[in-house]
């Protein structure tokens, strides 16, 4: 059940996050949803700087942090989404830096990802990334066709992508990931092989190849949304990333992503193994002990709300046994760690003894079901078979 918007936010109850094996993993996500043009497929929380005060955005950001008990917490991984986190200047990078490290523990970082559109930023800020602790960023690139580019909208070029590349690594950033997108309106088989052959040149420690995907409220849905898929083309698509990626050395670790050994993103495993996490900003998401709570979608509300001593306006929503079993279904399936046997109701075995007989998944040590083949791409088709 949907809670009404909450004005008051409850503290944290310690210990933050998940403990295993007697140490804590909290990991803290903040959502900056800037962008210098709005792309005509996304559908996340974002919008124009317009005469936003950046300084009032930082304070905001930090008294949030505050308001959710997060002083003196242990930090794990942290990750700066968006929008377009590596649009913030570096005066406001380093006053929020500023403000995270005299409030939460980061002896214990182990990843700090940033995303980063290839169009703005310069060797200056990717050194300052590096210095205040970034590990990772990824590059929303999403192809290296000019044509492409222009249809979705971004606004970098090839070349300036992989001058970016360039760029983070003569920083030292230690990972890159560089998001693609495929199945888009009219892109050829020849195409997507040419943009991973061109990705793979790059030598990134992280691949993300999303299936484009026409989300309501878009201009794409205005666009597309009446156009019939290609399930067949599409289904090339993905099993020729997976074909090219995995022989050139990367694990195929969960359906839209690629890793070389040691650079699995680990705030997003949290994520997919279903590990609590908070979030701070307008529509950032977060949840702790079944509770999960959602900032509203408004920037100017957000900062009203914080900078006048208030929680900013949101929804919480009380998690059930059926929505965490269902959450941790539909994200364990997608990933090579597959699923405890205990989350399949004794009425759906027969449902995986028969994707077994059609090698379309296995049986793991421990109880575990992962699976395999096309499976795989079907993996979202699957699990509302379970539920």
């Amino acid at each position: 059940m949907l809670l009404p918007v909450f004005r008051l936010v409850q503290p944290l109850q310690r210990p933050v996050g998940c403990l295993f094996s007697g140490k804590i993993f909290m990991h803290l996500y903040i959502h900056i949803p800037f962008c210098r043009r709005i792309c005509p497929y996304c559908a996340f929380y974002k919008h124009t700087p317009g005469a936003t005060p950046m300084g009032d955005f930082v304070k905001a950001l930090l008294a949030e942090a505050r308001l959710r008990a997060l002083t003196g917490e242990p930090l794990t991984t942290l990750y700066f989404g968006g929008g377009t986190p590596s649009m913030l200047s570096p005066h406001h990078f380093g006053k929020l830096m500023d403000g995270l490290e005299s409030l939460l523990d980061f002896s214990g970082l182990e990843e700090f990802s940033l995303e980063a559109n290839p169009a703005t930023f310069t060797l200056k800020k990717a050194v300052q990334w590096r210095a205040r602790g970034v590990t990772r960023v990824s590059l929303g690139v999403q192809t290296w066709e000019p044509e492409l580019l222009e249809l979705l909208g971004r606004d970098h070029g090839a070349d300036q992508a992989v001058a970016s590349v360039r760029l983070l690594r003569e920083a030292g950033i230690p990972e890159i990931n560089i998001d693609l997108m495929y199945a888009l309106p009219g892109q050829t088989p020849m195409q997507w092989e040419r943009t991973l052959g061109q990705t793979l040149a790059l030598e990134p420690e992280h691949i993300s190849a999303y299936s484009l995907t026409i989300e309501r409220g878009t201009l794409f849905e205005r666009l597309y949304g009446n156009m019939e898929a290609d399930e067949e083309l599409e289904a090339s698509f993905y099993e020729t990333a997976d074909l090219l990626l995995t022989e050139a050395g990367y694990a195929h670790y969960e359906t839209s992503n690629y890793a070389l050994s040691g650079h699995r993103s680990l705030h997003n495993m949290a994520y997919w193994t279903g590990e609590d996490y908070i979030g701070l900003g307008p529509g950032a998401c977060g949840t702790w002990e079944r509770r999960r709570y959602r900032n509203s979608d408004d920037t100017a509300a957000y900062l009203a709300s914080l900078l006048s001593g208030c929680a900013p306006p949101g929804e919480l929503e009380q998690l059930s046994d059926e929505a965490v079993r269902t959450e941790r279904l539909g994200l364990g399936l997608r990933t090579d760690r597959g699923i405890p046997l205990e989350l399949v109701k004794q009425e759906q075995l027969p449902l995986v003894n028969q994707l077994i007989s059609e090698g379309m998944a296995e049986r793991l040590p421990g109880d575990r079901l992962r699976l395999a083949g096309r499976g795989r791409l079907l993996a979202d088709a699957i699990a509302v078979e379970f539920l």
